[in-house]
């Protein structure tokens, strides 16, 4: 079960931490010799007692065939499939390449150390998060460096926000936007911008247009200038960073969902099915100890701790084999059930689903089908998916008929996108349309389904 529940790349570590840990396990397309006799001899701590042939059997472990007995493929993998690693460039850190620029400075003692705790301070947005007075506390405290407000705040905007990319170190995004664009060449529409942040931030975000209007006294055209102008700053200068030293995360889908003559073909990746063996070296142990004349206690030791690790080497072929078993069934039969997703990509055709439903269909229990769900992803044509999206709850439409949550959310995604964004539709507006649509649901459900689509409210979607 732990198995069962690892994705593609865990999975890969638990592998490799159990060939280190089992010596018996070797993987790769060595073939390891056989033959076909038993040990012979079983002993007691005194070494008198005989071994039994039925205590180790080697034909259980090894195997004369051109394939090992235990490697793990199927006809669906291939041990040729490419296997994509993405580089990853090594570079310099956020933090350090701003320390780095702090050198082209001509900084004295106390405002070199006052800079580099300023930076320091920047998170990974770009933004110091704390007062003032706090930075001169902790200066005092960690640096001992004793400084007041006004010499921080100098430093912070002459130094500071001057650094690679711009915005870096402000203090919220007010200040952010307007370091931004201070820092292009001037000209009307940037001047009336940083004037608009400066003066009525509040109803800019807000969006109250026609108070902008009338405050600045201003065409519809130039705040629309305006708008396009503060659209292409950066709110979050820090993300924004190449170099930033946050590793990107790879997806390695567990599955693979490919459209092949119209038919739908499911295959589990290649690296969920290792090639694994019993080593070289232990059988020519068993080999060695078959053969000797003379059978000391340390060999008789020998041969008992390689049954342990062949029992256990066994064990955990099985395990993997089951594990591969369950994953394929699991995913086949929810491929089945959202069969016209997979063959359209279109997500209004996502059924209702819950686990109940496939744990029924393969006669597993529901924690089986959890597990492979959790954390687990699928290649499709329609891109790579997690598939515990695909597991929806129910709703009634008009005909009485159980429709997919996915499916509602996605015609509520639709309708907000073809809005007219002058006059962005209310929360009420948009439950009387998906009612029309055949989709009777109250407003504040609305509501619910609009923030999981992480859509603002109407006022907020507003455009000139």
């Amino acid at each position: 079960m732990k198995l069962i529940q690892l994705p593609t790349q865990a999975f890969e570590e638990r592998l490799k931490q159990e060939i280190e840990e089992n010596p018996a396990l070797d993987t790769g397309k060595e073939e390891p010799e056989s033959f076909e006799d038993s040990l012979a001899d079983e002993y007691d701590d005194a070494g008198t007692e005989k071994i039994e042939a039925e205590d180790i059997n080697i034909d259980e472990y090894l195997s004369d065939d051109e394939i090992p007995s235990y490697k793990t493929q199927a006809n669906n993998y291939s041990a040729d499939d490419e296997e994509k690693n993405v580089p990853y460039a090594a570079g310099t850190s956020f933090h350090q390449s701003l320390k780095d620029q702090l050198n082209t400075f001509r900084l004295n003692e106390e405002e070199r150390s006052i800079a580099e705790f300023l930076v320091g301070s920047i998170d990974d947005s770009g933004y110091i998060r704390r007062d003032i007075l706090d930075l001169v506390d902790d200066l005092a405290f960690t640096a001992n460096v004793f400084t007041t407000e006004e010499k921080v705040v100098g430093i912070l905007k002459k130094v500071v926000h001057t650094l690679d990319p711009l915005g870096v170190g402000a203090r919220d995004l007010k200040e952010c936007l307007i370091i931004q664009l201070k820092a292009k060449e001037e000209n009307k529409i940037r001047s009336l911008s940083i004037d608009i942040l400066e003066n009525a931030f509040d109803h800019f975000v807000k969006k109250h247009y026609k108070k902008l209007q009338e405050k600045f006294h201003i065409s519809e055209n130039e705040l629309k200038a305006v708008n396009t102008e503060i659209g292409k700053l950066n709110p979050k200068p820090g993300s924004s960073y190449a170099g930033n030293n946050k590793i990107a995360e790879q997806i390695v889908p567990d599955f693979s969902i490919k459209l092949i003559d119209g038919e739908l073909d499911l295959t589990l990746n290649s690296r969920n099915a290792p090639e694994l063996h019993v080593s070289r070296e232990y059988n020519n142990m068993l080999k060695g100890y078959q053969e000797s004349t003379v059978k000391t206690k340390s060999q008789k030791d020998a041969v008992f701790f390689i049954k342990q690790k062949l029992d256990a080497a066994k064990w955990f072929i099985d395990a993997i084999k089951q594990r591969q078993q369950t994953l394929l069934v699991t995913m086949n039969t929810i491929m089945h059930y959202q069969y016209e997703y997979f063959l359209t990509g279109d997500e209004r055709k996502l059924k209702p689903m819950i686990l109940k439903d496939i744990a029924d269909k393969i006669n597993m229990d529901i924690s089986t089908v959890s597990r492979v769900a959790n954390s687990k992803f699928v290649s499709t044509p329609y891109g790579t998916k997690l598939i515990k999206e695909f597991f929806s709850e129910s709703m009634k439409n008009d005909q009485g008929e159980d429709v997919s949550t996915r499916e509602i959310k996605k015609i509520l995604e639709n309708v907000v996108a073809e809005e007219n964004k002058k006059k962005p539709l209310t929360d009420e507006k948009l439950a009387a349309i998906l009612k029309e649509k055949g989709y009777p649901i109250a407003r504040r459900t609305v509501a619910k389904y609009r923030e999981q689509l992480d859509l603002p409210v109407a006022r907020l979607r507003k455009e000139i």
